[in-house]
């Protein structure tokens, strides 16, 4: 098919699904307003998963017979071959994907292609096609989040045994695995996983029947159009069904979180590559370089995920900006919702790939990370709780660690150089058996709390990991996707 059909008969012929009470043309500024930004036709095979599901609906309410509904399948899932392979396209005159599916099924079918309208309006059409087309995205989006966090565990798992330092205010502060650290990553990414089977699940009820607002006199059976579709239940208020959209904000908060979480890792990447940490290698494939300066190799993918995480957040933002004090019911400020919705889940596909690969590639340096775990007295803690395990208070034993710092910041050495004769001139309540806490193994060890750093702990922390992945996959593959 191309797209140059001719049908005459009024606005349907023209791709705007109203206009017969009106005498006057629009305003070219007008059009240029209302009709649909290119992306939102993008909804092709939504739309016509409502249009089937509502013809077998208008079957049942006795409007069109069975020979009918089934030209009118047969035409819609062609459409959308012809669609997908750039057949037919949207004309300037389409305000938007209905007005655009319904002028090329009147201009395949005749006046039986308008039959299709009846019972419905645009207002409960574009809220089904954008909960369905959040149905299909976010399961892809979730494989993503997957892939990369079961590439920190693979990774957390390459490391074992490799000692880093720990960080807070950016400073070093105790020793601890680089396994623990990468799975502290990658923990953040399941619970993303969750908030984003949330927001597949706040899709899974259909608003189609509801009409404009007041529901319509020719749908008399939504459970089982909702069941075409695939849904688990019908939202129950048709006002709201048309007015709602919580669930794109619940799908926009979960990218918002998911890009806070993927640029804290971003960050800490930046950071281990840089020279200054040398914790890490940059992959020739997963970098780039300078225009100017041909020793450098850079983070970019991590730079640029960091920075289109802004982009997730105003989506959110936006969002929430648009739905603020607006009226019942629809409104035409609610067609702002596909935008923030292409873009955050654009951004999402374009991100998480390219991020896998610079994880799965990256070359770590043991050894650094292990003189650096030392660095900066981070073996205090083990001094004062020695102390306090001998009786002492930690508000006396942390003063002595305090000034145990300070002796050896005078003699430029590290706690782990300490010796019996320093003890003694630190305090006598320090004997040499604190010595045997001052290495980087038992600092580690010696934290088997149930979330701590020791090797056991870290490896229970990965196979929980592990499990919490598994069961996201298998709710993923058992849930159900628009038909």
């Amino acid at each position: 098919m191309t797209d140059t059909h001719v049908h005459d008969g009024g606005a349907h012929a023209e791709g705007k699904l109203w206009g017969g009470r009106f005498t006057g043309a629009s305003a070219p500024a007008l059009e240029r307003l209302s009709r649909s930004p290119e992306q939102y036709f993008s909804l092709v095979p939504e739309d016509v998963a409502g249009s089937l599901a509502h013809a077998g609906e208008l079957e049942r309410a006795g409007i069109i017979t069975g020979e009918e509904r089934a030209s009118i399948a047969a035409a819609l899932e062609q459409l959308v071959v012809d669609h997908r392979e750039g057949a037919i396209r949207p004309l300037p005159q389409d305000e938007d994907v209905h007005g655009y599916l319904e002028r090329e099924l009147i201009a395949r079918l005749g006046p039986l292609g308008g039959k299709i309208r009846a019972g419905r309006s645009r207002n409960d059409q574009t809220a089904n096609d954008l909960r369905l087309h959040l149905r299909r995205v976010i399961p892809e989006i979730a494989e993503g989040v997957r892939e990369l966090t079961e590439t920190l565990l693979a990774r957390s798992r390459e490391v074992e045994g490799v000692v880093a330092p720990g960080f807070t205010h950016l400073q070093n502060a105790q020793p601890i695995l680089f396994s623990q650290q990468l799975l502290a990553h990658a923990f953040p990414l399941a619970r993303d996983l969750t908030r984003l089977e949330n927001a597949r699940l706040a899709c899974m009820a259909s608003p189609l029947g509801a009409a404009a607002m007041a529901g319509s006199t020719l749908a008399g059976d939504q459970r089982a159009m909702a069941a075409d579709m695939g849904y688990d239940d019908v939202v129950r208020n048709s006002i709201d069904a048309v007015s709602s959209r919580d669930h794109v904000v619940d799908f926009l908060y979960a990218g918002a979180m998911l890009g806070a979480d993927l640029s804290r890792l971003c960050e800490e990447i930046c950071l281990w590559s840089s020279q200054q940490f040398g914790w890490a290698r940059l992959d020739d494939a997963w970098s780039t370089g300078s225009s100017i300066m041909p020793q450098k190799k850079n983070p970019d993918i991590a730079e640029l995920a960091r920075g289109k995480t802004g982009r997730l957040i105003a989506n959110l933002s936006g969002m929430l900006a648009t739905l603020k004090s607006l009226p019942f019911a629809y409104n035409r400020d609610l067609s702002e919702d596909k935008h923030y919705v292409f873009d955050t889940a654009g951004t999402l596909r374009t991100i998480l790939p390219a991020l896998t690969g610079l994880v799965r590639t990256v070359g770590f340096d043991a050894g650094a990370m292990r003189r650096q775990a030392v660095q900066g007295f981070t073996l205090a803690t083990e001094i004062a709780d020695w102390l306090a395990e001998q009786g002492l208070p930690f508000s006396e034993a942390h003063d002595v660690a305090g000034r145990s710092v300070v002796h050896c910041e005078a003699r430029d050495i590290g706690l782990e150089d300490l010796t019996a004769e320093d003890l003694r001139a630190i305090d006598e309540r320090l004997t040499p058996e604190v010595l045997e806490r001052l290495t980087l193994e038992s600092a580690v060890a010696r934290r088997t709390g149930a979330n701590g750093t020791s090797p056991e702990r870290v490896r229970e922390q990965q196979a929980a990991l592990a499990d919490l992945l598994e069961a996201s996959r298998s709710a993923s593959q058992n849930g159900r996707s628009p038909q």
